[in-house]
């Protein structure tokens, strides 16, 4: 098949950036755009990873994956994706504020040289929140918290990285004619590569200090700031070492070597269209085991699946609660606004999901522990009755599931049966599921 040629990463749909005018976000956004058709990698294969902020608007304007989390830990969530997949082109937008609320994990990654491209939007305050001043805020400047001027040294995120092991290093500014082919460079390099691309705060920074494009020349020379490429090196790209460490150790000793599993497609499914589950259970009561069980079995199905547990830091007591998706085909967006099937086994996942259990339609349906009845919802409700089958509660999620597929026969139970046929609790989980069969089903 012919790859298309894109003149553009844009979708032209959500255009025009919201940005202030003069914001030098805009012309980051452009300068990424004009990188990316260079480079001509396919969307798919592309993740940009947003962090608070102003900058944190700019990944709903691309075709391509996008994450957006929490402040400060962009390049965290960067990390984890490119170690799950080191083919993808990871590309992390984080401002000034979010490098210095997340110096240490800018750091590590640095240090590991995981193979994520980070962008800094370096306007140099916090933007977003009222133009406090941030890490790299020059000596003297007025912000809003430091309305006297600011006393602290700015930090040289260029030097910084490039100490602790970063394979390429570049400063630039936004109004830099090279940004797009500094930043496609950037992309293409193998390693941990970062781009600090200072720019203007229009609204807060430009206005209280009448800062300009000759200022932040100024301010660069004055601080002994580097521009231009400060650091390259060709130094092993954490993520692919791994895997070639992890997969095919130099000796056999490697007891840390662990060959990969692949779940092999061995049964079918009946399932046509896309389903969200709701497993609603007791932490310490084996839930997320039990989901991840359910969720290997429809693999080998034929079946795509993803898996979101949610448990308080109590880890063994309060709620355990797995979001699960199964479908025929690839899944792009893992919320879930509504479940289809909602197993509920325990008061405390009961407790947990009152509100979205309420929120339910007559279209969906919610398999529930007799002893928890009545509960209000207008979905169609099941009751499991568990008295009959002499297992210990510990168990009962494996067996709830293991009755609920054979009500629904979205994939076989064999399939459940050999996703639970390895390790140390093999034999306690077929034994479990080998008297499901004895959970009395029944329409309320």
């Amino acid at each position: 098949m012919t790859a298309i040629t894109r003149t553009t990463y844009l979708d032209e749909t959500t255009l025009p950036f919201p940005f202030c005018p003069g914001c030098g976000h805009s012309a980051v956004l452009q300068a990424l755009d004009s990188a990316l058709t260079q480079l001509q990698p396919d969307p798919q294969r592309v993740v940009l990873v947003s962090d608070i902020g102003c900058q944190g608007l700019s990944d709903k304007f691309f075709v391509t994956n996008a994450f957006h989390g929490l402040h400060g830990r962009s390049v965290t969530y960067a990390t984890g994706i490119k170690l799950a997949n080191p083919d993808l082109d990871v590309i992390v937008l984080i401002g000034d504020g979010g490098c210095g609320i997340g110096g240490h994990h800018l750091i590590n990654a640095a240090r590991r040289n995981i193979g994520i491209t980070v962008l800094v939007f370096n306007n140099l305050n916090f933007g977003m929140t009222g133009g406090e001043h941030s890490v790299t805020t020059p000596s003297g400047a007025i912000t809003s918290t430091t309305r006297h001027g600011n006393l602290e040294r700015p930090l040289d995120i260029c030097s910084t990285v490039a100490v602790n092991g970063a394979n390429l290093v570049a400063r630039t500014t936004v109004f830099d004619s090279t940004l797009p082919d500094v930043i496609a460079g950037a992309i293409q390099y193998d390693g941990f590569a970062l781009v600090d691309i200072w720019e203007l705060c229009t609204a807060y920074f430009a206005a209280n200090n009448q800062f300009r494009r000759k200022s932040i020349e100024d301010t660069l020379a004055h601080l002994d700031f580097a521009t231009g490429i400060i650091q390259q090196r060709d130094q092993p790209e954490y993520s692919r070492s791994y895997r070639t460490d992890i997969q095919h150790p130099a000796s056999q000793e490697n007891t840390s070597a662990v060959a990969p599993r692949p779940l092999e497609t061995r049964y079918a499914s009946s399932l046509a269209a896309r389903q969200h589950w709701i497993i609603a259970g007791a932490a310490g009561q084996k839930t997320g085991s039990a989901a991840s069980a359910f969720c290997r079995g429809a693999i080998m199905s034929g079946l795509w699946t993803t898996q979101h547990n949610d448990y308080p830091v109590t880890v063994k007591s309060g709620h355990s609660v797995a979001e699960v998706i199964v479908s025929p085909e690839p899944i792009r967006h893992i919320g879930i606004d509504e479940p289809d099937v909602m197993v509920i086994l325990f008061e405390e996942g009961l407790h947990h999901e009152t509100a979205r259990l309420a929120q339910l339609s007559d279209a969906a349906t919610v398999y529930i522990n007799a002893d928890l009845l009545p509960v209000e919802t207008r979905a169609r409700t099941v009751a499991l009755d568990f008295s009959q089958t002499g297992q210990r509660k510990l168990v009962w999620t494996l067996m709830g599931l293991a009755a609920v597929l054979q009500h629904t026969e979205i994939y076989p139970l064999s399939a459940f049966k050999d996703a639970v046929s390895h390790g140390a609790y093999a034999d306690k989980n077929l034994a479990a599921i080998a008297v499901a069969e004895k959970v009395i089903i029944t329409a309320c």
